[in-house]
């Protein structure tokens, strides 16, 4: 495979550029989209990785140029990057023409995967209005905050505060995004090209699981804090639509499966259709994924995490239930709170984010969780969702 490297960081496509070469396969980089179009005009390759946050022309800006170029435009394009990884962010690169969406610190043979996904997958169809919709849009804005500063001064000197202390907010995320992902990328690959390269002896494999968990922990709790800190500023700005409950689960549980099968617990599949409920797929997969993770935490070695589900009226209730440890009375009330990263509840350690998240993302819903202690001993998580039609099928 040929892969074409976009980034203007210099040691971020160095790292790939040795990643890939390891693997048999050929790279050309480039800085920024500009150098990438050159390349392009003269090479043949089998797909595009890229950056978003580049000089003279962005990682936005490539997809779009690449999906109107008739030779270029069944090109596969993913987009890695460690700034722009906002649900907002993820949908404007593919209506621009990206074919995947990766977050920078990502394990290489995750970045291997998407770009095998997209030269299999059929690709992003072009759409030559994408880029003017997102022009219009700001010259809309632009002259909206003219009119209203023509029809009332002080409503648009106060409405040009309130403006700039939200760009300053979404930009002190990006910052805050990029600073930590850049260097623990950098960090993680050259860490998985050194454990690589040991041999396969019995310690080097303990190292090599370590290295693992510690590094899943870490990117866990960045993404974490990122996403309760944009969920803090931009919350109003999610939007539900109606999700398939199984798709989400799903996900959810796959994503669970490998902190379930650490701990020898298993998690039981719904089998029935659990119909659709008001929420985003992506974020309302992640809250479920945190909550099995909890109760993976409260079960003991061989338990397993039970699933069940009801509907009440215009309300689909889904209970998962663990079986081993309970919750102190101290700790119930402020179970939800972010408190809970640095008290350790469960034998098998502290919670880290999780309940503070899952609780976030429902309330953007307008759902809820609680949680309540089990005899034999064990906790009950109680998911509230807006059903937003009627469920197929029968129990």
């Amino acid at each position: 495979m040929k892969i074409l490297i976009v980034d203007d960081i210099d040691i971020n496509r160095m790292v790939l550029r040795v990643a890939f070469e390891a693997e048999g396969h050929t790279t050309l980089e480039a800085a920024d989209g500009i150098e990438a179009l050159k390349i392009l005009a003269g090479e043949e390759v089998d797909a595009v990785l890229s950056d978003i946050l580049m000089p003279r022309m962005d990682g936005y800006r490539l997809c779009h140029e690449i999906r109107m170029n008739i030779r270029l435009r069944d090109l596969p394009i993913v987009i890695y990057t460690s700034t722009y990884t906002s649900l907002s962010d993820n949908m404007l690169a593919r209506s621009l023409g990206a074919d995947r969406f990766l977050t920078k610190p990502a394990p290489f043979q995750t970045i291997l995967a998407a770009l095998h996904e997209a030269i299999a997958m059929p690709h992003t169809a072009p759409r030559p209005e994408a880029w003017q919709e997102v022009e219009v849009l700001k010259e809309y804005s632009d002259r909206l905050v003219a009119k209203l500063e023509q029809k009332n001064i002080a409503l648009a000197e106060a409405n040009g505060r309130l403006t700039i202390l939200d760009v300053a907010k979404n930009e002190f995320l990006q910052v805050i995004s990029h600073e930590l992902r850049a260097p623990l990328n950098g960090l993680f690959s050259v860490g998985d090209l050194i454990l690589a390269g040991m041999p396969p002896t019995e310690n080097n494999r303990e190292l090599q699981g370590i290295f693992k968990r510690s590094r899943q922990r870490l990117l866990s709790m960045v993404e974490d804090v990122l996403l309760l800190t944009e969920i803090d500023v931009n919350g109003e700005r999610f939007r539900s639509v109606p999700v398939s409950l199984n798709a989400a689960l799903g996900s959810a549980i796959d994503g669970a499966t490998d902190l379930a099968e650490s701990r020898d617990v298993k998690i039981v599949r719904p089998s029935t259709d659990l119909g659709l409920v008001a929420g985003v797929d992506h974020l309302l997969a992640r809250s479920l994924r945190s909550l099995l993770e909890t109760a993976v935490k409260f079960s003991v070695k061989g338990a397993i995490v039970g699933l069940a589900h009801e509907v009440l009226d215009d309300t689909t209730r889904l209970i998962i239930e663990s079986h081993g440890f309970t919750i102190s009375s101290t700790a119930m009330p402020k179970f939800f709170d972010v408190f809970s990263v640095g008290e350790t509840l469960t034998p098998g350690g502290d919670l880290g984010l999780a309940p503070a998240v899952a609780q976030r993302i429902l309330s953007l819903f307008g759902a809820s969780v609680s949680v309540a202690n089990l005899e034999p001993p064990g906790i009950r998580l109680t998911v509230s969702l807006k059903s937003v039609a009627p469920k197929l099928g029968s129990e």
